[in-house]
């Protein structure tokens, strides 16, 4: 299936506001998630899903892990002669207070991507908001709305400084956006349809003020652009920084959570690898876990996530925790309450813990023996 209607528009060119080891020395976007995946699967997926064939990635200046992982776009079906994955430079940011995603002098710099298609729409995305939707569902409604821009949103299940929050009044249009968000609100979930002619008129009328992010720069004018809202009804997931990074994970160990983001008719594609089953020693005990492929597991897992080729040595306990790839617990340690990034090495005895308000966070290749 082929979307001619559409083409899509990742950015990545922005970071988080809280300084952590795990973006250190790289983007939001290749932070991994859930074992397998890294956090910019879910909206290349979304995209590959709705038949969407022209991609552009906004790429920061740290990219070389999420070049490494998304390389030509071949497992999302986008390494293709006509259109294709693009991976495009993005731009020193700009002053926004809103949590700025859509930089304008991101969009000028890259508008030969615009110019260049023949699509109806542009469908924008983030990659720390997470979710698993029906875009063919949201353009169709965009199209029958008759508005310039569409703005997905869903009701806020708790407060969230990072996100910002939609002003909805008649028909559905929105009046105005705010910083922010509180139980209740309509927060705004980082994903746009836009008319690629008015993008394009937007490009051009607002270059002056091309340090400022699309929405904050038009916000302005949403009456006259005709600004409209769509009410996502599933899941959706915020990465802001650490605590929402670990909190969110532990809330997917639940089955009943885990299926209304990973969905059989809307599959999740990550990278993929050649890895064999996870190996449980006969004195392995592990429960209430999610164990990746290319594990081995001899001593005792709980309510963790373990990325793949995690080794957990005999007498070792990982607790409430979540481990990334290629990282060694040794004989008799105990990791708790605590993110290890990748390719760290527990000393055999070690006791690494955390607390559930204090989270214990040990950055890339931190520890070796």
């Amino acid at each position: 299936m082929i979307n001619k209607n559409a083409i899509g528009y990742i950015t990545a060119n922005y970071a988080s506001r809280d300084p952590s080891a795990l973006v250190r020395n790289r983007p939001i976007a290749s932070i991994p998630f859930m074992g397998r995946y890294r956090l910019i699967d879910f909206p290349l997926s979304n995209m590959m899903n709705a038949g969407i064939k022209t991609v552009g990635l906004v790429m920061p200046g740290n990219c070389r892990s999420l070049i490494d992982h998304v390389s030509s776009g071949k497992d999302w079906m986008l390494d293709r002669k006509k259109g294709g994955l693009f991976l495009v430079p993005g731009n020193p940011f700009g002053t926004s207070k809103l949590g700025m995603r859509f930089l304008l002098r991101d969009l000028i710099a890259n508008a030969e991507l615009f110019l260049r298609s023949q699509a109806k729409y542009v469908v924008m995305m983030a990659s720390n908001i997470i979710f698993n939707l029906d875009l063919d569902t949201i353009i169709d409604a965009h199209r029958d709305s008759g508005a310039g821009v569409t703005m997905v949103y869903t009701m806020a299940e708790r407060s969230q400084t990072d996100a910002q929050s939609l002003i909805i009044g008649e028909r559905g249009r929105v009046q105005a956006m705010k910083s922010g968000c509180s139980y209740g609100d309509a927060k705004f979930m980082d994903c746009a349809i836009i008319d690629r002619e008015l993008l394009l008129t937007i490009i051009r009328d607002y270059a002056m003020a091309d340090y400022l992010d699309l929405f904050e720069a038009i916000r302005s004018d949403f009456e006259r652009i005709d600004v409209c809202s769509y009410e996502f009804k599933g899941l959706v997931v915020g990465i802001f920084n650490e605590r929402t990074y670990y909190d969110r994970s532990m809330d997917l160990l639940r089955p009943e959570t885990y299926d209304r983001l990973f969905l059989p008719e809307r599959p999740i594609i990550t990278k993929a690898h050649d890895a064999p089953p996870a190996k449980y020693d006969a004195s392995s005990n592990a429960r209430d876990s999610l164990i990746s492929a290319g594990c081995t597991v001899k001593g005792m897992v709980r309510g963790s996530i373990l990325s793949r080729g995690v080794v957990v040595e005999p007498g070792a306990k990982v607790l409430n925790s979540i481990i990334m790839p290629k990282c060694v617990i040794g004989a008799g340690a105990t990791v708790e309450n605590a993110i290890l990034d990748k390719h760290n090495v527990v000393a055999e005895n070690t006791e690494l813990r955390g607390t559930t308000d204090h989270l214990l966070v040990v950055g890339k290749q931190s520890l070796r023996i």
